[in-house]
């Protein structure tokens, strides 16, 4: 499976994005920080057909098989290097709302992934440099599953006519990533946490042997969960990474 560069382009011309596509690289990311060392001028998107060291949050392995879409979008930004959770939730909420307006009925699964029939259809993965405690680089990494293979707990848009190429899908997460940054810096993050917080799954969990429920998140980006005990709840807020909420 492979882009139409033709199709790219057109879109690319309205955006005035630059870019550059791989047919197999290790990582979007990674290329882009090499780049970016490189003195590469921003904004700026990679794209690769396959990775063959795709990665997710906390070093998991993200399988990059061709048939889906792996791209990188390298931002310039002057962010609080304090506000770096904000990121996640910007481009999360984008690429959902994105999604949604083309009739794919997805939601946010805490804290960086994107859900579908109760399976992961994609994940987000941003990374930043810092100097003088001020983000001066972002790299925002997403991968979503088109026509590729996918593990059990993954889900395709192959059944889902709606987004009929790759070149499709790209143009609508990149729209996605930018409106929800623009959102973000007009609205501020407290108007983006309560979008957010519509567009999230709120399933049912267990934290340490206590029965509780999802309830939203904070504008660090932690979640929020009311927890039940027999005549009494409470809530409780839990740092990405200190939980895993499964799939179905």
């Amino acid at each position: 499976m492979r882009f139409n560069i033709e199709k790219l382009a057109k879109f690319w011309q309205k955006s005035e994005l630059s870019w550059q596509i791989f047919e197999s690289i290790p990582s979007t990311n990674q290329k882009l920080w090499e780049m970016i060392e490189e003195g590469v001028k921003l904004p700026i998107v990679a794209i690769a057909c396959e990775q063959t060291g795709g990665k997710g949050q906390w070093g998991r392995v993200w399988q990059s098989t061709p048939g889906g879409l792996y791209l990188s979008l390298g931002l310039p930004t002057d962010l609080l290097a304090t506000n770096a959770p904000h990121i996640t939730i910007f481009s999360a909420w984008g690429i959902v709302t994105s999604l949604n307006k083309h009739n794919i009925p997805v939601l946010i699964k805490w804290p960086n992934d994107i859900l579908l029939n109760r399976k992961k259809l994609g994940g987000i993965l941003s990374e930043t440099r810092v100097q003088q405690g001020k983000i001066t680089h972002l790299v925002i990494g997403v991968g979503i599953n088109w026509v590729n293979s996918v593990p059990e707990t993954g889900i395709n848009l192959q059944s889902f006519p709606e987004i009929n190429s790759l070149e499709m899908l790209a143009e609508i997460t990149l729209n996605g990533i930018l409106s929800g940054y623009e959102y973000y810096l007009a609205k501020g993050i407290e108007t983006l946490v309560e979008s957010y917080q519509k567009l999230l799954d709120k399933p049912n969990i267990t934290v340490n042997g206590c029965p509780g429920i999802v309830k939203g998140i904070t504008a660090a980006g932690e979640l929020r969960v009311c927890l039940y005990s027999v005549g009494a709840k409470t809530e409780i807020t839990l740092p990405p990474g200190t939980i895993s909420i499964g799939y179905c």
